[in-house]
């Protein structure tokens, strides 16, 4: 897709002013430290910035650096996590600690090739980290980025878009000189731009509808592990029997579930009884 230079340019300058002017203020963005990066990123996949905020600053003041985090127990991360969704990001997030501990010397390394070995973090989180946490002009997308570049440049097509289609276009647009607040910028106008016009990832080839979480499997999967987090050891009988008592309406076999999450390592059995 060729795009004239001025286009670019224009296309530059609204998105710089309107972060000037109507930037978002997360205290992930503020005193910006590598850690607080990791873990901000790690959480905000696939869960809202208004959900991820006071997670994030409680997770801060239980575990205030990567030291703390590596130290911790899975109970204790687990607990943490709770509110979250999506468990195994908790976990992800607790080995990447204890890894970075063992062969970083404590610290978030700086280059994705080496970020992208960690589980649970891929291409686009490690750049988004790199980007946030060491100002690097790396080129990465995500749903919000998204929404402006198909907005702004494939408003007209009649064709599901492909993310290798868009990539190039961040790469031609990108800030070199300030990669972070670029991406801020990108990011905080696709929000604004999913309130005022009707711009959607529809267009995108990635695009695909949430399913309901009530009556769901995840659901399920979320109310064992946020009764274990408590520090309970059960059986599976006792188990079921809780996750029913809480969950009425949802008709999934709890015990398939219980055994779908040992399998995973997300919990574990001990003398017949089940914990985290």
């Amino acid at each position: 897709m060729k795009i004239k230079a001025d286009k670019f340019l224009d296309f530059q300058k609204m998105i710089q002013d309107f972060y000037r002017v109507s930037k978002r203020d997360f205290i992930w963005r503020q005193d910006i430290t590598p850690y607080k990066i990791l873990v901000s990123e790690i959480m905000l996949q696939q869960t809202q910035t208004a959900r991820v905020e006071p997670k994030f600053i409680l997770w801060l003041q239980k575990f205030p650096d990567i030291f703390s985090l590596a130290c911790a127990s899975r109970l204790e991360v687990l607990s943490a996590w709770q509110g979250l969704g999506y468990n195994r990001r908790g976990l992800w997030l607790h080995e990447a600690a204890k890894r970075m501990v063992l062969e970083f010397e404590g610290q978030v390394p700086d280059d994705p090739e080496i970020l992208k070995t960690f589980t649970g973090i891929g291409p686009n989180t490690a750049a988004s980290i790199c980007a946030f946490a060491f100002n690097q002009p790396v080129v990465f997308i995500e749903t919000n980025i998204r929404t402006v570049f198909l907005h702004h440049f494939f408003s007209d097509s009649r064709e599901k878009i492909h993310d290798k289609q868009i990539l190039p276009l961040v790469r031609s647009c990108l800030d070199y000189d300030n990669s972070r607040h670029w991406y801020y910028g990108l990011m905080d106008y696709g929000v604004y731009l999913k309130t005022k016009v009707k711009a959607s990832n529809k267009l995108s080839s990635h695009h695909a509808l949430q399913t309901k979480f009530v009556g769901s499997k995840r659901q399920v999967r979320g109310a064992i592990i946020r009764i274990l987090s408590k520090g309970l050891s059960l059986s599976c009988d006792e188990l079921c029997q809780l996750v029913a008592y809480e969950l009425p309406e949802n008709l999934y076999d709890v015990s398939n579930v219980v055994q779908d999450l040992m399998e995973e390592c997300l919990i574990e059995e001990d003398n017949g009884l089940i914990k985290v």
